[in-house]
């Protein structure tokens, strides 16, 4: 598979999952109906930084698919940490389970330093890529225990 054929589909599977996912849960999205913690960004950065984090996501895995580096393991850490990513929204949107998407976020944190790892032991690049991701559902994760607190 060409370089180009490589990338764009690294980068189009992560960005139509969370594209879909935003579709399919926009209706169900109250954030600014919710009491906010004085560190809420505003919600017109979600998508724009979600956008930039799938990207990258897409990419880093690119740059592992491209050496030939992608192996089960790999498949299965990066596939299960956007899947536990998607279904958020779900549970905190949708279903409006904040406690209960702590918890959950929680898990994709971890999943997340694991995909870290592997992705770092492949390639310094690739992992070091996703050093945004983690910052970013790290900050998530302080918003949404924040949110439910609030909330309760």
């Amino acid at each position: 598979m060409s370089r180009f054929k490589i990338f764009a589909k690294s980068i189009l599977i992560p960005v139509i999952v969370g594209g879909v996912v935003g579709l399919i849960t926009s209706k169900a999205i109250n954030y600014n109906d919710l009491i906010q913690p004085a560190f809420a960004p505003p919600s017109f950065l979600f998508p724009i930084v979600w956008t930039i984090l799938y990207v990258l996501m897409g990419v880093s895995y690119g740059i592992l698919d491209k050496k030939g580096l992608v192996d089960c393991e790999i498949n299965s850490i990066y596939y299960l940490q956007l899947t536990v990513n998607a279904l958020w929204s779900f549970i905190f949107f949708v279903f409006k389970w904040r406690l209960f998407a702590f918890v959950w976020i929680l898990i994709l944190d971890a999943l997340v330093i694991d995909m870290i790892i592997k992705f770092y032991k492949k390639d310094k690049t690739a992992g070091l890529l996703q050093i945004p991701y983690l910052l970013w559902i790290s900050f998530a994760t302080v918003l949404n225990f924040a949110v439910y607190l609030l909330n309760k």
